[in-house]
């Protein structure tokens, strides 16, 4: 196989396996990524590396995450606003399995809420339409849809 001169390979590589350099560099980016540290000096000086080290290396250090082992649904639902349908919803996921991940539920407007879950159904034993159709069953559902899968 040919590779094209731009074209870049990637390896994963166990963390122990990195030497510290590579190890630190990432960390540097996680840091700045998750509010711990304001500037790249703060960061590296709280590591103990050069800050020469961290840009040499920053731009082919890259956080892994497996996608592939995610099955995540968004979901759209429309609710009667009236108590109990939203908790109802929240059980039938749990009752099959679903682990929620976010909630996020507009104000009423004429007596209609828009709610957005987003579920993981790695765990669950039922096909998606018959998720749909359990969810579309309760009392105060409206409608219920997918609107994008991660």
């Amino acid at each position: 196989m040919t590779a094209m001169k731009d074209s870049k390979k990637f390896f994963i590589v166990r963390e122990d396996m990195l030497p510290a350099s590579i190890l630190k560099t990432a960390r540097v980016k996680e840091m700045l990524a998750a509010g711990e540290a304001d500037n790249i000096q703060e960061a590296v000086d709280e590591l103990g590396m050069a800050r020469s080290t961290y840009y040499k290396y920053k731009d082919g250090v890259f956080p892994f995450f497996n996608a592939d082992s995610m099955n995540i649904l968004n979901l759209s639902l429309l609710l009667q606003n009236h108590s109990g349908v939203l908790s109802a919803v929240l059980n039938c996921v749990a009752s099959l399995r679903g682990n929620i991940l976010t909630i996020n539920q507009n104000l009423p407007l004429h007596d209609v809420a828009q709610v957005t879950l987003s579920v993981n159904v790695e765990e669950m034993d039922v096909p998606v339409n018959h998720f749909l159709a359990e969810l579309r069953h309760i009392s105060g559902v409206i409608n219920a849809e997918i609107v994008g899968k991660s």
